[in-house]
């Protein structure tokens, strides 16, 4: 009879995939909680898929599936939600008539704009906690983890 095998992390040492799994919960869970003060209780953590992805320009769903590493499929989902909320329009591409560009609405442009600014004071809040030095290797640790992880993506 086999042993089973010991896990190779012990209580007090997570493993990094679970800490930047954490972390990345905890991020988009204060995001959403930040859209709920502003008075935006519609807004859901899937949307954030479209938050973090869309520029001032718009950009077609497909392209933002790519940016936030969802299928189409789950990014049309969202893109209608949003569309059905009145945060972003779906108007024609025209560059290409047959394709639709993504765009935030005013309300849309003003939630994402705060949510901007939110994230800017916490990246100072974080700067504080952890010395500006220390923040900034973090930030390039995890950036180096990426490109390490995926040297063909667009970074």
């Amino acid at each position: 009879m086999s042993s089973p095998m010991p896990p190779p992390f012990s209580d007090e040492r997570s493993p990094l995939i679970l800490l930047a799994n954490r972390a990345d919960r905890a991020l988009q869970a204060d995001m959403v909680r930040f859209a709920h003060g502003l008075g935006y209780p519609q807004v859901k953590q899937a949307h954030n898929a479209v938050f973090g992805a869309l520029g001032g320009s718009g950009a077609r769903a497909t392209d933002l599936a790519v940016r936030a590493g969802i299928t189409r499929q789950s990014m049309g989902e969202i893109v209608r939600d949003l569309v059905g909320l009145g945060f972003v329009t779906m108007e024609p591409d025209p560059l290409d008539r047959r394709a639709k560009l993504v765009k935030y609405t005013p309300a849309g442009a003003e939630l994402t704009n705060g949510g901007f600014q939110h994230i800017l004071a916490l990246e100072e809040r974080f700067a504080e906690e952890f010395g500006a030095e220390r923040y900034e290797q973090a930030r390039d640790v995890l950036a180096r983890v990426v490109q390490l992880l995926e040297p063909d993506q667009p970074q």
